[in-house]
């Protein structure tokens, strides 16, 4: 059975905090072994906490989590309920400047999703993907 551990960085309406949250998601992928899917994590860590960032006002979060099945688990929260834009195929929207976002998400997780949630009595949602891993690889 794969170690668990559940990780919640909270971050300021601030759009240099996607890069924090790029790099502390990379560190706590690296100190579990699982460097093999830092590049991908990344890449979707920064699409789900940009949006939150970009479209909401109030504060976010980045929680990295591993269950005890394998999977690693990234969601970003902000303070809109709503549920978020669905997502362009990533074919059409590789000629647009903005609203890849998901589509990325969509191609490269197992899964994804949004659920309503609340923090410190602020209503709002968790956007996130699932990414299937072992240590120091990930599985095709």
């Amino acid at each position: 059975m794969p170690e668990t551990w559940d990780y919640t960085l909270y971050i300021p309406n601030d759009l240099r905090a996607v890069t924090v949250c790029r790099r502390t998601l990379r560190t706590i992928l690296t100190l579990h072994d699982l460097t093999a899917l830092a590049d991908t994590a990344e890449l979707l860590a920064t699409e789900l906490v940009s949006n939150a960032v970009r479209h909401t006002k109030g504060p976010a979060a980045l929680r990295v989590r591993r269950s005890p099945e394998g999977l690693v688990w990234i969601g970003a929260w902000d303070t809109d309920p709503a549920p978020p834009e669905p997502p362009v195929p990533l074919e059409q929207a590789l000629d647009q400047e903005e609203g890849r976002g998901l589509g990325l998400v969509v191609a490269c997780a197992e899964h994804w999703g949004w659920q309503p949630s609340s923090r410190f009595g602020d209503r709002g949602k968790y956007v996130w993907c699932e990414l299937e891993a072992r240590a120091g690889r990930l599985v095709a």
